[in-house]
């Protein structure tokens, strides 16, 4: 088991290693498997990368971001909702007008309904890398348009073909296309990945996850 030294040292290599990431501006602190992300970085989309590459590090329990957004230039609300909705439009796979969009101080949220998660995350991404953005936050409801039926299976299935996740230690629970996700994974990327593959099933509705990250092999 890594020390909480060994930990940081292995988030601050991958965040060098990560070249959508500002290394130089982000510090980190570790303690008992708990990442805190501190520092500054230039656009949200920074932000969010640094966090993602946290959790590909083996060992960590838990990420805690706490960076600074420091926007260069000046973009205000309505040139951000207005970007917002265009990319929206310019993306092939979004349904149009069904997403919407408000923008208090530079941080967008979300709202709407959709047919999948899928779309709902490509919402989430056209806003992302967005200039002037400083946070998002996504309150778009996932409605299917199929049943659910067999999920449970369907996704147990696509969690053993799935080579990064391990399916002995994940357990599936499905209620009427509600699915909960408990047991234990080894890393916290393995988690969102197991959330992501489970919100992938047909007619799932809602996705609780209860998964343990364990260094123990």
């Amino acid at each position: 088991m890594k020390t909480d030294t060994e930990l940081r040292h292995d988030v601050e290599h991958e965040l060098e290693w990560d070249p959508s990431v500002d290394a130089g501006h982000i510090g980190g602190t570790a303690s008992d498997g708990v990442i805190t992300l501190t520092g500054e970085a230039s656009t949200y989309a920074q932000r969010w990368n640094a966090e993602r590459a946290t959790e590909r590090v083996a060992g960590v329990r838990g990420v805690a971001n706490e960076i600074e957004i420091r926007t260069a230039g000046e973009h205000n609300d309505t040139d951000i909702a207005k970007a917002a909705l265009d990319s929206f439009e310019w993306n092939a796979a979004l349904p149009s007008g069904q997403v919407m969009v408000t923008v208090s101080k530079g941080w967008v949220t979300l709202s709407g309904e959709l047919t999948t998660d899928y779309l709902r995350r490509s919402a989430e991404s056209c806003v992302r890398y967005l200039r002037g953005v400083k946070g998002v936050t996504d309150l778009i409801t996932v409605k299917p348009n199929v049943e659910a039926k067999d999920l449970k299976r369907n996704i147990d299935e696509s969690i053993k073909r799935h080579a990064a996740l391990d399916a002995e230690r994940i357990v599936v629970k499905v209620d009427n296309g509600e699915v909960t996700l408990g047991g234990t994974v080894r890393s916290w990327a393995e988690r969102r990945d197991a959330e992501r593959t489970a919100w992938a099933g047909p007619g799932v509705r809602s996705v609780t996850n209860h998964l343990e990250v364990s260094s123990v092999d």
